[in-house]
Formats: structure tokens, sequence, C-alpha cells
């Protein structure tokens, strides 16, 4: 990551726009279907416009990519070597439903891959932020910062999982790894299933369900830098390329499994 970015002045943006948001938690806000049919409510895009202003004023030169303001052509942004990858409200669905879940994710994609990310969970006063070698941070209130990183899993595996999505392909995987040993599931929403793995509290994520780019991206960084990986379905690094549609492929997040445990997952040649 280019070292002329304010990392702390990013932060400081991510936890304002979480404050945000916090303005309509719990207090039944209008929900408006998109095209997609997934919700928006004015707290997306609440945070949306303050992120946006925030990071023209930080990093004039780096294009800005907004869930809530995507509509940017194949043919422009294709010539980008870098830009922000902004979801300013990850898990409206758990917002709406007055879930602490929710979190605004800010992410820096230089060259097809994401090198920092951080994530803001605003009704847990919490930041996260990292990148692939550069390690991973927590931050809860006024308290000091403090690295996290991944745990090496046991023989009770940590799988976390959505709140509202399943598959049969999640399913036989989840059959395969219980063949090995004993699994805990846990449901949590929003890009925090990526936190849990940084910080040593979960093992294993896989989504073989829909998700878009600016999901994931932040999380991921902050997982990598946390020493652990997101691989997909080829068994390769997860990548951001430039294409027409944002939806990405199927994924498997990981902390530090034994080469047993990655063998189960069935992602190709590693």
């Amino acid at each position: 990551m280019n070292t002329a970015i304010d990392i702390q002045a990013l932060l400081q943006l991510t936890r304002r726009a979480g404050t945000e948001t916090l303005k309509w938690w719990r207090q039944n806000p209008d929900v408006t279907a998109k095209a997609d049919d997934s919700p928006v409510t004015a707290a997306d895009l609440a945070a949306h416009h303050l992120i946006v202003a925030g990071l023209r004023e930080l990093t004039p030169d780096i294009p800005v990519l907004s869930e809530e303001d995507a509509q940017v052509p194949l043919s422009e942004r294709q010539h980008w070597q870098r830009f922000w990858l902004v979801d300013p409200l990850d898990g409206t669905k758990e917002f709406i439903a007055g879930t602490d879940e929710f979190t605004v994710n800010i992410a820096l994609v230089e060259q097809g891959q994401v090198s920092f990310g951080i994530v803001g969970v605003p009704a847990r006063n919490s930041l996260y932020w990292g990148g692939r070698g550069q390690g991973a941070w927590r931050s809860s209130g006024d308290a000091p910062a403090s690295q996290i990183g991944c745990r090496a899993a046991t023989d009770q595996l940590t799988v976390v999982a959505s709140r509202r999505h399943t598959s049969p392909e999640q399913e036989a995987l989840l059959d395969r790894l219980k063949s090995l040993q004993q699994i805990d599931l846990v449901n949590i929403g929003s890009s925090l299933k990526f936190c849990l793995l940084a910080e040593g509290e979960a093992d294993l994520y896989p989504r073989f369900a829909p998700t878009s780019q600016w999901d994931t991206a932040a999380a991921q960084a902050v997982l990598e830098g946390a020493g652990g990986q997101v691989l997909g379905l080829d068994g390769e690094r997860f990548g951001y390329p430039q294409r027409d549609s944002w939806l990405n492929p199927h994924f498997v997040a990981a902390g530090r499994l034994s080469p047993e445990l990655l063998l189960a997952l069935d992602l190709g040649v590693r």
C-alpha cells in the first residue's frame, strides 16, 4: 500500500461513517428495494456520502467505487490501477432487524488485489484494519489498538456462516470436515465473519452463495493481515479483477488450517 495514505485519517473516517449509521439504528428506518431487490436505507446512503467525500479529500487521485454508486462503466474503470472499494453498510438486513452485526467497509484495491482494508463495527464501537504483509489490528472504544492474529485450528473447528444463506455445496463441505473432526457452527451476519477468523475466534468461513466485491474486500485484507487467507474454488488467492459484473465467485476464507484440513476443502491444486 502507498505509505503516503494516512491510515489514522481513514480510521477516523470509518468511525464517523459508523456513527452516522447509528442515527437510524433501531429507529424503524424506511427501506427501499434496489434493482437487485436488496434493501437500502437512509443509513446506507448517509454513510456512502460521508465516506466518498472523505476519501476524495484524503486521496483525490484515487477513484472511489461504492455499492451505492457502482454504475461506472467497465470502459472507464478497466484503466484504474488502484481504487477504493466501499460498502457503506454491510449487513443491511441485520441493521433493519436491529442486531449489531453490521459493518462499514473500506478497501484499497491495487492491480486487481486488495492491499489494505478497514472494517468498522458501529454498534460495538470497534474497528479492524490491516493488509497482507502488514499485520492486522483491532481497537474498541478509546482503548489502545491491539494486534490480532489467526489461531491454529484444533480438534474443535469453528466454522462461521451467514445467518441468512446456505447451500448444498456448503453442507457437503461441512460433511467432509465432520468426517475429520468436531465442528462448531456459528451463524453471524456481514463481514464480521472474516473478523472472527482474523482475531482467532473461528477457523473457517465457506461461502457458496452470492456476494459482491464490496462485501468481501476490506475484511479479506484484515484476515490476510492476521495470517489467514481467502481462496477461490481453484485454490488461488481471491482477487478483484475489473469485469462487467460485481458478483464474486464462491470462496473459502480460512485461518491457520492444517494441511489435512486444507486438503479436505478440495480447492484445486495449492
